[in-house]
């Protein structure tokens, strides 16, 4: 038997390669990161000059009423908006995948508007609306209302990729064993896009936590928020240690509802996404 010889072509993309890729994507996107957390450990007030280590930035924001009344009000809009947004994205997520209606692909086209629309645009035109058409003072009710207003589009858009793979037989099939329409949904249809709907709320609230444009546009007294905050006093100082350890508590922050939301979807991967327990087909 004549022996078969294969030629193995290597590939220019070597694991080592990659690995050293990966390393310096890695470097040029955490680098300024972990310069800002360096610094907001600095001993001297100079943002720019390393002198040693020191935790006073830390223990005076914990004494800085200014800034703990910057963070409460952004937990209060990004609650609100986050619990608003939800509601609204999920019923209009339902509604673009579950149901036919006249003018569904210009809806579902419109939300894909509002995710590319310039924030400077969104923020200046509900700035008008606001004080201009509604004659409302701007404060905090229009900082909630503008991020309910964008957050909305990113909640439709996670909901209708988790709704897009439903399989639909699942519902005639509790239908088939006798489960009423609302029994179908509450039983079968919202578990199986609780994953999705976690996630968009998730997606909405950080987005509410970190965003300055359009919240710069809408805020008025009693609607300074964290980033509002920071954005001023760089405005005013510069760049100072107190705003790095400020802006480190914001990345820790993040990072902890990151983490979060990994557990919720590590927990939603063990329990599977296609398939559904037979007792609520019972």
């Amino acid at each position: 038997m004549s022996a078969v010889v294969v030629k193995r072509h290597k590939s220019a993309l070597r694991p080592r390669y990659l690995r050293v890729h990966a390393v310096f994507a890695y470097l040029f996107l955490f680098a300024p990161i972990i310069v800002l957390i360096v610094f907001s450990f600095n001993q001297a007030k100079s943002g720019t000059h390393f002198t040693g280590l020191s935790l006073r930035w830390y223990r005076d924001l914990v004494h800085n009423e200014e800034v703990l009344q910057a963070f409460r009000t952004t937990l209060k809009v990004a609650f609100a908006a986050t619990f608003v947004s939800t509601i609204i994205g999920t019923l209009a997520a339902f509604a673009l995948t579950r149901f036919k209606f006249h003018g569904r692909a210009l809806y579902s086209t419109l939300v894909f508007v509002s995710l590319v629309m310039p924030e400077v645009v969104m923020g200046i035109s509900m700035e008008a609306f606001f004080s201009r058409w509604a004659h409302w003072q701007l404060g905090l009710r229009t900082v909630i209302l503008a991020h309910i207003a964008f957050c909305v589009a990113f909640v439709i858009v996670v909901v209708k990729a988790r709704l897009s793979q439903f399989d639909n037989r699942l519902v005639e099939a509790a239908n088939d064993l006798g489960a009423t329409p609302m029994q179908a949904f509450t039983k079968i249809v919202l578990p199986l896009a609780a994953p999705g709907i976690a996630a968009g709320a998730m997606l909405a609230f950080t987005i509410s936590l970190d965003d300055v444009v359009i919240t710069h546009f809408t805020t008025g007294p009693g609607g300074t928020t964290l980033p509002i905050y920071i954005f001023g006093q760089v405005v005013k100082v510069g760049s100072s240690p107190a705003i790095n350890a400020l802006s480190t508590f914001i990345v820790l922050f993040s990072l902890a509802l990151l983490g979060i939301a990994a557990a919720l979807s590590m927990r939603s991967a063990k329990r599977g996404t296609g398939g559904v327990d037979a007792t609520v087909l019972a």
